[in-house]
């Protein structure tokens, strides 16, 4: 089964996160990992699991106004120049005959209600397109905004994000079954 990974990052954490979840994808599937400005809008056939993946902005999926905001405060050029994943959502295509999907986010440690979560909202865009959903949306954290560590992956999400994608993977090549797309 092929797996396709899509992401958009900042500062290079939501990038960090979505190699992690592609290593452990690819202990059972095929994958292709690729930022959300090269991703194609239209996935597939043999495609049997989309996995997308964010920062969280202003609760959500971000916008051009955030990505500009935060843009500025990045120590380098941000990963994602073009688009977002909010606008790649709203470009894609009907799901292939066996796709699944699932979304994940990185958020500033501390509560999701005082936060937010860009995968809850990629998660309900992405049924409210059709596509059923493989796993529930997941958030992976970093430090921030502020004090002497901020906006790096917190000791011990990138090995949570592995462990995740290898259970998303198990999870869809079980949905599959027999009679699914080949392993």
């Amino acid at each position: 089964m092929q797996a396709l990974v899509v992401y958009e990052s900042i500062y290079g954490n939501t990038r960090t996160v979505a190699e992690a979840v592609a290593r452990g994808l690819a202990e059972r599937l095929v994958v292709t990992l690729v930022e959300v400005g090269g991703a194609p809008t239209t996935v597939a056939d043999d495609v049997g699991l989309l996995v997308v993946g964010g920062p969280t902005h202003a609760h959500g999926m971000s916008t051009p106004d955030t990505r500009s905001s935060a843009a500025k405060k990045a120590h380098g050029a941000p990963v994602s120049q073009r688009i977002g994943l909010r606008e790649w959502l709203a470009g894609l295509g009907a799901p292939p005959p066996t796709a699944g999907f699932a979304a994940f986010d990185t958020r500033i440690k501390g509560p999701q209600r005082l936060w937010g979560s860009a995968a809850r909202a990629a998660d309900a865009e992405l049924r409210r397109r059709g596509w059923p959903a493989a796993a529930p949306p997941e958030s992976f954290l970093v430090h921030g905004p502020f004090g002497p560590v901020h906006d790096i992956v917190v000791a011990g999400e990138a090995e949570r994000a592995r462990r995740w994608g290898l259970d998303v993977a198990a999870s869809a090549v079980a949905h599959a079954g027999p009679g699914g797309p080949a392993h």
